[in-house]
């Protein structure tokens, strides 16, 4: 069992827990209590809610998707996010992967609408987490003021069971619909990611960096004083 887990335990390009940065990070968000499933719950509501959800820093380079730029920036998109959160696992020596599923959002701005010509969401990031035998889905993407704004019940981790989106919002409006998943994997599969986005979205470096000059929650403040 030991050698089969070495791969979701080690520090890697983008899950860079030896880093200072996500050290201090992992140490001060972890419970006090010495119990896996406690610390794991912990932190997935500290990646879930200090880091802020913005789709709109989609840089799929090694850089760009370290668990310590995440940190330094403060923000981040799902896959992001959701690789934080298995660097801080790992970190206190619980194996952790990296899980991809296809999804259709009924959440996004006219921006992002504009670019991706398209609701769904290719390669959907979140972190698969092993605790008392079984792997478990945390999705941490979406923090709690997000939520509030959008009505969405925030997604929650008990380390028990998976914790995947709500199919709907609290005004029973659909929100997301899970298309198919991809695999989880030990390191991000960064080529087949740019692949799809590519293929999908026609995606240029010209597309990223007109949301890069972007601010995702002004976009999403002005389109609910829309409503």
């Amino acid at each position: 069992m030991k050698s089969e887990m070495k791969p979701y335990l080690v520090s890697s390009p983008t899950i860079d827990y030896d880093h200072p940065m996500v050290a201090d990070f992992a140490r001060a968000h972890a419970s006090g209590s010495g119990d896996r499933r406690e610390r794991a719950v912990s932190l997935y509501f500290a990646v879930r809610d200090t880091i802020r959800y913005d789709p709109y820093l989609l840089d799929l380079s090694v850089e760009g998707l370290r668990a310590s730029t995440t940190l330094k920036v403060g923000r981040g998109w799902c896959v992001a996010k959701s690789i934080l959160l298995a660097a801080c696992c790992r970190y206190h020596g619980i194996p952790a992967r990296l899980g991809y599923a296809d999804v259709r959002n009924h959440l996004s701005t006219a921006r992002m609408r504009e670019q991706m010509k398209t609701d769904v969401f290719y390669w959907h990031g979140y972190t698969s987490i092993f605790l008392d035998g079984k792997w478990l889905k945390a999705t941490p993407a979406f923090n709690i003021e997000l939520c509030e704004k959008f009505r969405l019940r925030p997604l929650d981790f008990d380390g028990l069971s998976d914790s995947i989106y709500h199919p709907f919002d609290l005004d029973g409006n659909r929100h997301m619909d899970y298309l198919g998943y991809r695999g989880e994997f030990a390191e991000v599969p960064i080529d087949q990611i740019i692949e799809t986005f590519r293929r999908e979205y026609s995606a240029d470096d010209m597309t990223v960096d007109s949301l890069k000059d972007a601010d995702f929650d002004r976009d999403v403040d002005h389109e609910m004083h829309e409503e």
